[in-house]
């Protein structure tokens, strides 16, 4: 079994949206080929303005859309960027080939990941986005040795 371990960041994001974008640059910056992020959150979080963010991150300058309707968006840059919306495929992961996103060779940033089950994912930095007032809180988990150390990373660059 894969330790978890978290770390929690507060930010001030409705107040001050430029934050939270340049928070998810500064991670979409040190993303490698392979890497794999969660989103979670309620509707309406914030998840699609932080990928917004992590493209910037990764040198996409393309508008970033929601991919609710279409499942995945694919982005080109420093590295592609496969973005997904599983909210419609619920429990099914087989209902798409997930392996082409997970194992390519760009970086995967799926919302509503929390729905995939446990097992389908293996190490992969969960981004839990919580609206609290003004604010959003931000927690990343780490499930796995490469996601924990971009956790770090990212909090202590």
């Amino acid at each position: 079994m894969i330790k978890r371990i978290w770390y929690n960041l507060r930010m001030f994001c409705s107040k001050n949206e430029e934050a939270f974008l340049d928070f998810g640059q500064r991670l979409g910056g040190l993303l490698q080929a392979g890497d794999t992020l969660v989103l979670t959150g309620e509707l309406g979080a914030g998840k699609t303005t932080f990928t917004k963010g992590i493209a910037k991150g990764l040198g996409i300058h393309q508008m970033i859309k929601s991919p609710t309707y279409t499942i995945v968006r694919q982005y080109e840059g420093r590295l592609p960027l496969y973005h997904l919306d599983i909210y419609r495929i619920g429990d099914d992961p087989d209902s798409i080939d997930l392996d082409a996103f997970l194992y390519g060779q760009g970086v995967t940033v799926i919302e509503w990941g929390d729905l995939l089950g446990e097992g389908v994912l293996n190490d992969y930095l969960e981004i839990e986005i919580t609206p609290q007032g003004q604010e959003r809180q931000i927690r990343l988990i780490g499930h796995g040795p490469r996601s924990q150390a971009l956790a770090k990373e990212v909090l202590n660059g």
